[in-house]
């Protein structure tokens, strides 16, 4: 699995994020300040392969030491996770324009968190071409293309839409409304057996990876591959 660092001046954070990126298998440093959290991606062996970085540390903010990271060509494509209270536009968008990956608000879920975290890595962890790998399906999105043991699999495009956002989402549940909204647009005025539907058959069509959504009962799905 992944080596992630967890920097975080409050040690209650630390532990509760250490404690459920531990569970999925990961191996995770921690540092309570931005220098310290510095000295370790630097001194990590192996490699660290993301950092979640909260933005109210002492000595080196999170933005500052994200700026660092960006600045030096080892780290300089590091994912990078911006973990704070501050929930302003501007607090994200100066995140997000410094060179962050992803940016989640306190209070957060634990489990979201962990599911963000293994989406990050998924997308930067795509094999050479585009391509990403979920057991004998293959999803590349430069080239529209899905695979299932190297085959190509014929996909409508509304199929092949319904695809890439759960994969987008992997391991969060999706309810069926958002689902809707997000690939059929806020504009459908169709109902929501349309998802149903549309689930039913691109599962057959996946065949054995069909396994792979999920449902969740009385709310929608969850791609989990």
């Amino acid at each position: 699995m992944s080596v992630i660092l967890i920097a975080d001046d409050e040690a209650r954070i630390r532990r509760l994020v250490s404690d459920f990126l531990k569970r999925e298998g990961h191996t995770v440093l921690e540092a309570g300040d931005g220098e310290e959290a510095l000295r370790c991606i630097h001194a990590a062996q192996p490699a660290v392969d993301l950092a979640i970085l909260d933005v109210m540390m002492p000595k080196l903010d999170g933005f500052a030491l994200l700026r660092v990271l960006r600045a030096e060509d080892a780290t300089q494509s590091l994912p990078v996770m911006m973990l704070t209270a501050r929930a302003e536009d501007n607090d994200q968008l100066l995140g997000l324009e410094t060179g962050a990956d992803d940016y989640v608000t306190k209070p957060f879920s634990p489990l979201v968190l962990v599911a963000r975290v293994r989406n990050l890595l998924g997308r930067v962890n795509k094999k050479p071409g585009g391509s990403e790998i979920f057991g004998p399906l293959e999803i590349n999105e430069k080239r529209r293309e899905v695979k299932i043991d190297g085959e190509p699999i014929e996909l409508t495009p509304k199929e092949y839409e319904l695809l890439i956002y759960f994969k987008n989402n992997k391991s969060i549940a999706l309810s069926r409304e958002s689902v809707l909204n997000s690939v059929w647009g806020y504009d459908y005025f169709g109902d929501l057996r349309t998802v149903d539907t549309h689930v039913k058959k691109l599962r057959a069509k996946l065949g054995a990876c069909g396994t792979m959504i999920e449902t969740v009962r009385g709310y929608g799905y969850r791609f989990e591959g």
